[in-house]
């Protein structure tokens, strides 16, 4: 099945993939919710734009166990502002896009405060710094991903890392094949290619990463 954070409307929703289905199920109703992920165990994880919060389900239910945030709108360890993209690795630690502090924040399992693992020092273009970011990804090594959307580029962050480096973009907004015109999501695949979303070129591209 398809699970979808359907925004404009407030809910998660479920469709079923095979043919002939006409609906789909809410799941979790009544809720901001702007980025999905799910753990191994199969529990749902889900950021809450206005609670600036995000919160663990098992499906079936409706409230959820507070994982991230929670504290109010601010930029304390122990809050989110805008909190959008996530990741869930392994160990169950929760990596949190946090939009409106331009940083992103790792919380481990049953912590009460996150840490800053990328960012957190103010928006802009230093390799310390991350302005209005999107998407992202762990690998196993710990090693962060970011797309740094008004930056237009991908930001690779070692794990302990005081700053990045840029792996594709950091030229300016474009329609060159090392520039981006919004970038807002990447994947990876098996043999470690980079696909980029560069929504303002309408195009994916892809990109060979050493």
């Amino acid at each position: 099945s398809l699970i979808i954070c359907d925004w404009g409307n407030q809910r998660v929703v479920r469709w079923s993939r095979r043919s002939g289905t006409t609906q789909g199920e809410i799941l979790i109703g009544n809720i901001a919710c702007y980025g999905l992920a799910m753990d191994e165990q199969r529990y749902l994880y889900v950021s809450d734009w206005n609670t600036n919060e995000v919160r663990r389900y098992k499906f079936g239910e409706n409230t959820g166990t507070l994982v991230a945030g929670g504290n109010g709108k601010g930029a304390g360890l122990n809050q989110l502002n805008y909190p959008t993209y996530l990741f869930v690795d392994r160990d169950r630690s929760v990596y949190v896009s946090d939009y409106a502090n331009s940083r992103v924040m790792k919380w481990n399992k049953g912590a009460k405060e996150g840490i800053v693992v990328a960012g957190g020092q103010g928006e802009g273009s230093a390799l310390t710094q991350l302005y209005y970011h999107q998407g992202l990804f762990v690998d196993t090594l710990g090693t962060l991903y970011v797309a740094d959307f008004w930056n237009q580029r991908v930001m690779r962050w070692t794990k302990g890392a005081k700053q990045g480096t840029i792996i594709a973009g950091g030229n300016g907004y474009g329609a060159g094949a090392n520039q981006f015109n919004g970038l807002v999501g990447f994947s990876f695949d098996q043999h470690g290619n980079l696909y980029v979303v560069d929504m303002g070129n309408h195009r994916v591209q892809r990109f060979s990463i050493e």
